[in-house]
């Protein structure tokens, strides 16, 4: 199937507001935990993407009434415990977050099931999720014993542990927490890094009591969720590349709406601050529920930094945009300590430093990130998307400021978080046509 789409060179200004998508952390996590808990649950802002859809999927395949209208979605559960053992083979598609989370879910629960999904999850690890689960207890099996999907879970009754998370990760913690609600005694989870907390806020909405201080979270297990309200912000990962591309592009100025403004996520306002970009912060809310708020970025003269350390957890998922930020800057961009590049949707590491040098950035790869010096002209040419929804849009930005057309292969893997992209791309500019 040929679904490329050219975008014509366009080094002109970018100005409007948008609103970008709801995030797609809290979207599957606002589905999970309406199916775990007693009565109804709703849902707004939520993400029609690909990756969401596929977590409705599996939890309507277990027996939960689950509505979507527009952006507005239900759900009305009698709890875990009434869940129906499913007919069907539960399928992730895409989603490292359904995959992962799920398997924590099931594996205290009372159904056995199997996890599958697309040809990119089958290569991505699942043994640092599926260790601690059998810790407690979890019984799980699947290729090169667990390591891969597909995955048959048998649920049963969990206990607690103490658990040291080896690397920052938000979906291993996340679905230890989501099996330490099931499990007996009090599960322990302790971050060296802190990561993304969506987990625990979420939690909290839904009547769970946990602590979580100085990198230690405890849950006692054996609590009930009870349906809420979750309103849903834009995705900050989604909103970084308008925020990229109106800092690399000419005379504008882009203002994005109801942002998520949690502090586990905002590494890359952080690095365009650093940078020296023109941002301004309005923050709406504050408190236990997400941070809510939004950011104006103008045309911005930048400088090359180090980023690494405990920001790359508040970063990971924006790596590819930032690496096309520092090919704009002035001196040398390093991005160190993001190994966990390598076992994202693709080898992010090599994806990156491939196409972007495709356009010209003098960009190297390195063991734990890359080394980028600017700035420099980007051309055009034809660029892979890997199936990557982010390596896709990294290069639909890339031609804001490039000298040709650029073409991006396999275009519609961006629809898995950001469906509307392009129509978004063409409110803020004056793109030529996209074919």
């Amino acid at each position: 199937m040929n679904d490329s789409i050219t975008l014509q060179a366009h080094q002109s200004s970018l100005n409007g507001s948008l609103r970008v998508p709801g995030d797609k952390s809290i979207s599957h996590r606002s589905i999970m935990f309406g199916a775990m808990a007693t009565g109804l649950t709703s849902v707004n802002g939520f993400l029609l993407g690909d990756d969401c859809l596929s977590t409705i999927s599996c939890f309507q395949k277990l027996g939960v009434e689950i509505q979507v209208n527009g952006t507005t979605v239900t759900i009305d559960s009698n709890g875990i415990e009434h869940w129906k053992e499913p007919s069907e083979i539960l399928d992730t598609g895409n989603s490292g977050t359904t995959t992962r989370l799920m398997l924590g879910i099931l594996a205290g629960s009372h159904v056995h099931s199997v996890l599958v999904g697309d040809e990119s999850i089958a290569k991505r690890p699942m043994k640092r999720v599926i260790e601690p689960l059998r810790l407690m207890g979890a019984q799980i099996s699947g290729r090169s014993g667990g390591q891969f999907t597909p995955l048959a879970v048998q649920g049963t009754r969990l206990t607690a542990i103490d658990y040291t998370m080896p690397v920052a990760s938000a979906q291993v913690k996340s679905a230890i927490l989501l099996a330490g609600v099931q499990a007996k005694g009090i599960t322990i989870v302790r971050e060296s890094e802190v990561s993304r907390d969506h987990t625990e806020r979420m939690l909290r909405q839904f009547g769970v009591e946990l602590s979580a201080e100085n990198g230690v979270i405890q849950v006692q297990g054996g609590q009930k969720l009870k349906g809420t309200h979750v309103e849903v912000p834009g995705d900050i990962s989604s909103a970084a590349f308008f925020l990229v591309a109106g800092a690399i592009a000419k005379d504008s100025s882009i203002r994005l709406e109801h942002v998520g403004l949690n502090p586990t996520r905002t590494g890359i306002l952080d690095v365009l601050k650093q940078m020296g970009a023109q941002i301004e912060i309005e923050v709406d809310n504050t408190g236990d529920e997400e941070p809510i708020g939004s950011v104006t970025i103008s045309s911005s003269h930048l400088k090359g930094i180090e980023i690494g350390g405990d920001l790359i957890p508040r970063l990971i998922d924006e790596i590819p945009v930032i690496a096309l930020l520092a090919t704009q800057a002035h001196g040398t961009t390093v991005i160190k300590n993001a190994e966990e590049l390598k076992v994202k949707e693709t080898d992010r590491i090599i994806a990156v430093v491939n196409e972007l040098k495709k356009l010209g950035a003098d960009i190297e790869a390195t063991d734990d990130g890359m080394i980028i010096k600017g700035p420099v002209t980007l051309s055009g040419g034809k660029l892979q998307s890997y199936g990557d929804h982010r390596i896709g849009m990294m290069g639909a930005i890339a031609s804001v400021v490039s000298t040709h057309s650029i073409e991006i292969e396999h275009a519609s893997c961006i629809s898995v978080s950001y469906p509307n992209f392009f129509e978004h791309l063409r409110i803020v500019s004056s793109f030529g046509t996209l074919r």
